[in-house]
């Protein structure tokens, strides 16, 4: 059962493969995503991972570990504040915020950070469920 003020915190790190497969089922093959080359004459130096390739881990939690089975993810804000680099670790870290019980749903606070601590996505997520929310 959810309350307020729990956080759950998901350590992840992404490969060039899944990048490069997130790029292939997007059709975003954006060069700064594919190719070092190319990435190195930009502001990067690198490759970056896609945006909403980061923001996807929060659904991968949501729906499996926290709150976990039978959620509903209805809705989902995201800032991109830094970029998110290939084989990089980084962190999801949630917060609930609020609850409405007479909607089965929760307000949470949805942010990775990098290894450093440092904010790279940040946003809310609403979600609903029966079993955690009641």
């Amino acid at each position: 059962m959810l309350i307020l003020g729990q956080r759950y915190i998901h350590p992840f790190v992404f490969s060039q493969d899944e990048i490069n497969a997130f790029a292939a089922v997007t059709g975003d093959n954006n060069p700064v995503h594919l190719d070092a080359e190319f990435a190195a004459t930009t502001l990067f130096k690198k490759p970056i991972m896609h945006g909403m390739l980061g923001g996807a881990v929060f659904s991968r939690v949501f729906g499996t570990l926290f709150p976990g089975k039978g959620t509903i993810y209805l809705s989902q804000s995201l800032t991109f504040l830094k970029p998110m680099y290939v084989e990089e670790n980084y962190e999801a870290v949630f917060e609930v915020k609020e609850i409405f019980r007479e909607k089965n749903r929760a307000l949470i606070s949805t942010s990775i950070q990098n290894s450093e601590g440092k904010k790279v996505i940040e946003g809310e997520a609403l979600i609903m469920n029966t079993a955690a929310i009641q």
